[in-house]
């Protein structure tokens, strides 16, 4: 459209340099030109008037460095678009992205600079970055896409979400507005893509009487003129379709917004059944209503709006909250307010939506929320390559995985279908983009936890814990907000090689506090139970002078130990194997030998106990001397 419009203005059109004569004055245009041709129109005394966009002149000039540098361009897009081939013309070596070898681990070692189209989809761009950045080291990313399309494209997908029928504006064979179609298509079926308003046929707005919204958007390079054609051509469809008491909202996306009401029908004349009407409220598509629950059924809910027609609220738009059921939400008698989605006189229906209606009030509850961090409850329903999505008050909220509050290689899979509490931390209404952070919420009660636990901890409380991590040297336990330490030597009355043979991460542990240390902010804790103490067993059955039978553990050079009961040992002194000299134990004794010894001393401080098994084969004071066998042994 508009270089015809040039044309018949006397511009002519080139399609390459050959065809423009010497000295003549040029446009290039705003996808530029390779340097050859700007160097050849030059030498001819051509006046050149660049028209190149700026953000295409920065992919030239990174092109240039490129090649003095050495190093291979990457770009990506279509290589048969204008842009892309122009950009090719200021580079040395260089790759297209159809070129691209699905293995990009064959372009590890080789020196990149990688560039897009500056139309590109900002979507795609960081899916291939990403995949780049892995296995190619040697790379250097710019970000070359221009903020424009990118912004333009996401008010598209807005408007496609919002409004029941996209009508897209520009060139069949613009890549940027074709790529608005696709767009727009994925999110919503009902996307018409026309050149101009004279493609909009009558069909087509047979086609859309009865939407309830008709959205207008267009490509960067479609003239405003194009534009108000469509939204003027859109108007008197309006205008028509509101005799018949339809009025479809209009929306236009960039360059301009335009909007207007369409006027209601005026000049019938009155007659009976217009009088009968009167007594009963005129209801209009896009109203705030409210009414009483009638019945409920498991499909619809019906209201009582105090007009000819009764009101339905369809199941899927009673709310968005997960997992509930009609009986939850409303009951017979509720009065329930809604937005009127669409009236149908033919049929006396009102279709109504109350859960429209609860997202504007939610998103003003949700905007506030970022300001004074109020705290929200929240269902995580799906789990994404980025982190989890959480429903509140109808609204998707995205949680980054660094924000899920979860460990660095835990799976999200385990928040799904669990209860959150989580703080806003963006709300962009233009974007319909909300994030949250679980993390924060933990943080700050697990700070306000630890300060509880400082302020009551003392020697022996015990407490329950979750294993967090386990060392060589013991396990740390998060105790409700603080982590202790229980060493090794306190995780059993046994000896422990490791803390994974008695514990793992992620165990639910009673402990007990053992020490601590507030300059430090160290907790020492004890994970053995206390009754189970062996030593205590070994005082209360045993005592000094005791005969016991022991097994021996372990022989050294002044002595043998020996297992009295289940870790509690004494120690046989060289001196106390045998009444006579012994030079090594061994000479004597063998471990796994059993041998019946006296207990000689034990030292309660240290829990020391000497054992001898010369002492145990000696006679004891008490006993008895035999009788002598002689005459007077009666007397």
């Amino acid at each position: 459209s508009v270089v015809a419009e040039l044309a018949n203005s006397g511009v002519q059109v080139a399609d390459s340099a050959e065809e423009i004569p010497d000295g003549a004055a040029v446009i290039i245009r705003s996808h530029g030109a390779a340097r050859r041709v700007i160097e050849d129109l030059r030498n001819r005394g051509c006046e050149i008037i660049d028209a190149t966009c700026p953000n295409v002149s920065k992919v030239h000039q990174i092109a240039e460095q490129s090649a003095s540098d050495g190093r291979t361009l990457l770009i990506l897009g279509d290589p048969n678009h204008p842009e892309v081939q122009a950009v090719t013309g200021w580079a040395g070596k260089w790759l297209a992205e159809s070129e691209m070898p699905d293995n990009t681990q064959d372009l590890e070692n080789l020196p990149l600079s990688v560039v897009c189209q500056t139309t590109l989809n900002i979507e795609r761009a960081k899916k291939i970055y990403k995949k780049l950045k892995k296995d190619c080291t040697n790379a250097i990313f710019y970000d070359t896409i221009c903020n424009a399309t990118s912004e333009r494209q996401e008010e598209a997908q807005n408007l496609a979400e919002r409004c029941e029928v996209i009508i897209v504006v520009g060139d069949k064979s613009s890549s940027n507005a074709n790529r608005l179609a696709e767009l727009c298509t994925e999110l919503n079926p009902n996307t018409i893509f026309v050149e101009n308003a004279n493609e909009l046929n009558p069909d087509f707005f047979t086609a859309i009487c009865s939407a309830i919204s008709v959205g207008i958007t267009a490509g960067a390079s479609t003239p405003n003129r194009l534009i108000e054609e469509v939204y003027n051509k859109m108007l008197d469809a309006n205008k028509d379709t509101a005799l018949s008491g339809i009025q479809p909202e209009t929306e236009v996306s960039a360059p301009a917004a335009i909007g207007t009401d369409a006027p209601a029908a005026t000049g019938a004349e009155e007659n009976f059944d217009e009088l009968l009407n009167q007594n009963f409220k005129t209801l209009r598509t896009g109203e705030k209503v409210s009414g009483y629950v009638m019945s409920i059924s498991p499909t619809e809910v019906t209201v009582d709006l105090g007009a000819k027609q009764s009101g339905y609220i369809p199941a899927d738009e009673l709310s968005d909250e997960p997992g509930v059921t009609i009986e939850d939400l409303i009951h017979v008698g509720d009065r329930v307010e809604a937005y009127v989605m669409r009236v149908n006189d033919v049929e006396g229906m009102i279709t109504l939506s109350k859960r429209r209606l609860d997202l504007t009030k939610n998103w003003d509850e949700i905007e506030a929320a970022v300001d004074s961090k109020e705290i929200l409850e929240g269902t995580v329903i799906e789990e994404n390559k980025g982190g989890v999505v959480a429903m509140v008050k109808g609204y998707r909220i995205f949680i980054p995985a660094s924000q899920s509050g979860l460990p660095k290689d835990a799976p999200m899979s385990s928040l799904l279908h669990q209860k959150v509490n989580l703080r806003i931390t963006e709300a962009t209404k233009a974007k319909r983009r909300i994030v949250g952070s679980i993390r924060v919420v933990a943080s700050e009660q697990r700070r306000v936890n630890a300060q509880k636990i400082w302020d009551e901890i003392e020697e022996g409380k015990v407490y329950t814990g979750i294993v967090k991590t386990l060392t060589n040297f013991g396990a740390f336990i998060d105790i409700g907000g603080v982590d202790g330490m229980a060493h090794v030597s306190s995780l059993s009355w046994g000896r422990v090689k490791k803390p994974s043979s008695i514990l793992s991460v992620g165990d639910e542990v009673e402990v007990y506090v053992t020490g601590i240390d507030r300059e430090k902010k160290k907790i020492s804790l004890g994970y053995r139970k206390l009754d189970e103490n062996p030593w205590l067993q070994f005082t209360e059955k045993f005592r000094e002078g005791d005969i016991v039978d022991v097994k021996i553990i372990s022989l050294t050079s002044f002595g043998a130990f020996a297992q009295i009961i289940p870790n509690v040992d004494g120690l046989i002194h060289v001196s106390q194997i045998a009444p006579y000299r012994v030079e090594k134990p061994s000479d004597v004794l063998s471990e796994g030998e059993l041998v019946t010894v006296k207990i000689t001393a034990i030292d309660y401080e240290r829990q020391k106990i000497s054992l001898s098994i010369r002492a145990a084969n000696e006679p004891s004071e008490n006993d008895e001397e035999p009788a002598e066998n002689d005459d007077n042994a009666e007397e």
